[in-house]
């Protein structure tokens, strides 16, 4: 894990390309005390390990399905698989799972290293329970995903490929028909995959959405006074995602920026969502504060 200075940073954004109707506005100075962060998402491994170890069942594994991206099944199953109405690219596949991303067959081999999805709210919460930690605040998530940064777009920066690199795995080409993987990866890549922020975290921006511990509202209000390491509603029907994943693209879907959120129920699991963990900082790690370093591009 990595240890975050506590301090105040500017949260939110009032981005000409987001999504004001998401409640990423207005901007609001939030001060949170240090904290602790996975470098990463919580990888297959490391979920395979919480599951020999408790014989934890998953919420996809009880309810029976899940949602896979259409393009990543044989023509036969995605033609008989249920679609929703208004993001057909989706496919309800009986089977799919975190070890069965795509559906009975498959498997996955070469994918130990990536980050474990089709993974719930309850079950994120459950892992992290077992593993000594929570989720993140939402507030917790995007100061640490800013990397130091302030007011950027991105957790580099501005600019989305800086100097014509790619930095990030999202989609790349014309969604939802086309992606040329020009960044290497037309699904999930390693939870470790292109360099870290400034606070040393990886995949802040796209790979997959991530759930924090907040309850999801669009009310973000104003305040003359920093808001104190605030934890979001009492209650509510939806859990916060944050990053974007690889089926993000500007077309559509452009909340890879560090600012973007969306919601979706705790016990709604996908073949895009997954999460990292954090804790609380003891009093003795303030003194070890990791300070960012520059990555502006």
């Amino acid at each position: 894990m990595v240890l975050i200075p506590g301090g105040e940073f500017l949260m939110g954004a009032e981005d000409r390309e987001g999504f004001p109707s998401d409640g990423e506005g207005p901007v609001r100075t939030v001060r949170l005390s240090a904290f602790h962060i996975d470098a990463h998402a919580v990888s297959n491994d490391k979920f395979a390990e919480f599951v020999d170890g408790t014989g934890y069942v998953t919420e996809a594994e009880h309810i029976g399905w899940s949602y896979v991206f259409a393009g990543f099944l044989p023509g036969s199953l995605r033609r008989e698989a249920p679609r929703p109405p208004r993001t057909p690219w989706w496919c309800g596949v009986t089977g799919a799972r975190w070890d069965q991303p795509e559906g009975p067959g498959s498997t996955l081999d070469g994918r130990g290293d990536h980050p474990v999805v089709h993974i719930s709210w309850n079950d994120a919460a459950a892992y992290a329970a077992w593993a000594g930690k929570r989720l993140p605040t939402e507030a917790e998530w995007e100061y640490a995903a800013r990397g130091g940064l302030d007011q950027r777009r991105y957790p580099w920066g501005d600019v989305l490929n800086p100097e014509g690199r790619y930095v990030c795995n999202i989609w790349r080409g014309t969604f939802p028909t086309k992606n040329t993987a020009d960044d290497g990866y037309r699904g999930t890549a390693p939870v470790d995959a292109f360099e870290p922020n400034g606070y040393g975290l990886y995949n802040t921006s796209g790979n997959v959405w991530e759930w924090c511990s907040d309850w999801w509202s669009t009310d973000q209000g104003r305040s003359d006074h920093p808001r104190v390491d605030p934890a979001g509603p009492e209650q509510g029907t939806d859990k916060v995602i944050r990053g974007g994943s690889y089926l993000c693209h500007v077309s559509y879907c452009n909340r890879y920026r560090v600012a973007a959120r969306t919601a979706n129920t705790p016990d709604a699991a996908s073949g895009h969502a997954g999460f990292r963990c954090a804790r609380a900082a003891d009093p003795d790690d303030t003194a070890r504060t990791r300070r960012p370093r520059s990555t502006t591009a």
